[in-house]
C-alpha cells in the first residue's frame, strides 16, 4: 500500500477541526499515512498537539506566522510546546508582505527569534514566505549559521533560480495543489530540483488541487498532486511515494512511524 505524506497542512484550522474525525477517515482511505500539522499561532498549535497526541499519523510544528508577528510576546508560549515528542519542527515562520498593514521590521524580528530557537533545540523550520522573496533569502543568508537542522520552503512559488540560491544553504522544497493549477510553472522548478530535496502538501484548507478547486482542501487529495507529479516525471507512483516518504523522514528526525 501506498505511504502518501501530506508534509503541511493545517487539520486545526476552524474549516477542519471541527470536523477532524470525517477528514481522518478520507485521508487515511486515501493512502496518508503520515500528516505535519502546522501551527501558525498559540491557539492554533495548543489545537496542532492535541491532534497529535491523538492521532498516531499526526506530527506537528509550532511556530507564530509572520501575519501574526504583532504577537510576538507569545513566542516563548508556542515554543513551549517545541519539546512536544511530536513537534517536528518550528514554524510556519517567516515573512508576507501580501496584505496591507504589515511591519517588516516587526515580522523580520520574530522571524530570527524563532531561527534561534529552532537551532538551539536543533530543529528544522517550515518558512512562509510571501511577496517578501528577496528580504526572505537575504535574512536566511545572514543567518545561515541558525540553519544547520535543514529548513522546509512550504508552498514554493518563486522562480529556479532562487530555488538554486536557497538549495546552496541547505533547503528543502514543498509544493501544493497550486502544482496542478492551469499555466502554473512551479512543476518545472519543480522537474529540475534534485528530488532528495522535495515534498508534497495541501496546505489544507486552501489551495484546492484541480479538478477540485472551489472545495475545501484536505490531505485526501494529496493523492491527486502524486498522480500529476508522477505524471509529469515519468515516474511510477509507487517509487515517488517511497522517495518523498524519505525525505520527510530525512528533514523531520522526530518522526517516529
Amino acid at each position: 500500500m501506498l505511504k502518501l505524506v501530506d508534509v503541511h497542512a493545517h487539520l486545526s484550522d476552524d474549516y477542519i477541526f471541527g470536523d477532524i474525525e470525517a477528514v481522518r477517515e478520507e485521508y487515511l482511505n486515501a493512502g496518508v499515512s503520515l500528516v505535519i500539522d502546522s501551527g501558525c499561532s498559540l491557539d492554533s498549535v495548543e489545537r496542532c498537539a492535541k491532534n497529535a497526541s491523538d492521532y498516531s499519523e499526526v506530527y506537528f510544528t509550532a511556530g507564530l506566522h509572520p501575519e501574526n508577528a504583532r504577537n510576538e510576546s507569545q513566542i516563548d508560549s508556542v515554543m513551549f510546546y517545541a519539546n512536544h515528542p511530536k513537534c517536528v519542527a518550528i514554524g510556519e515562520i517567516g515573512l508576507d508582505y501580501h496584505y496591507e498593514g504589515f511591519n517588516k521590521e516587526e515580522q523580520k524580528r520574530v522571524f530570527i527569534a524563532q531561527l534561534e530557537y529552532a537551532s538551539s533545540l536543533g530543529l528544522p523550520v517550515v518558512i512562509h514566505s510571501r511577496d517578501a522573496c528577496l528580504d526572505t533569502v537575504t535574512l536566511l543568508k545572514e543567518h545561515k549559521n541558525l540553519l544547520k537542522n535543514g529548513f522546509l520552503m512550504h508552498c514554493f512559488s518563486e522562480s529556479l533560480e532562487t530555488a538554486m540560491e536557497l538549495l546552496k544553504l541547505g533547503a528543502h522544497f514543498s509544493f501544493g495543489g497550486s502544482l496542478t493549477f492551469k499555466n502554473s510553472n512551479r512543476i518545472e522548478v519543480f522537474k529540475n530540483l534534485p528530488l532528495d530535496v522535495l515534498h508534497l502538501e495541501t496546505d489544507s484548507p486552501y489551495l484546492t488541487p484541480t479538478p477540485f478547486r472551489g472545495n475545501r482542501n484536505s490531505p485526501k487529495f494529496i493523492d491527486i498532486t502524486y498522480d500529476f507529479v508522477a505524471e509529469k516525471l515519468n515516474l511510477e507512483k509507487e517509487y515517488l511515494a517511497e522517495k518523498l516518504y524519505a525525505n520527510a523522514i530525512n528533514l523531520f528526525k522526530k518522526i517516529k512511524l
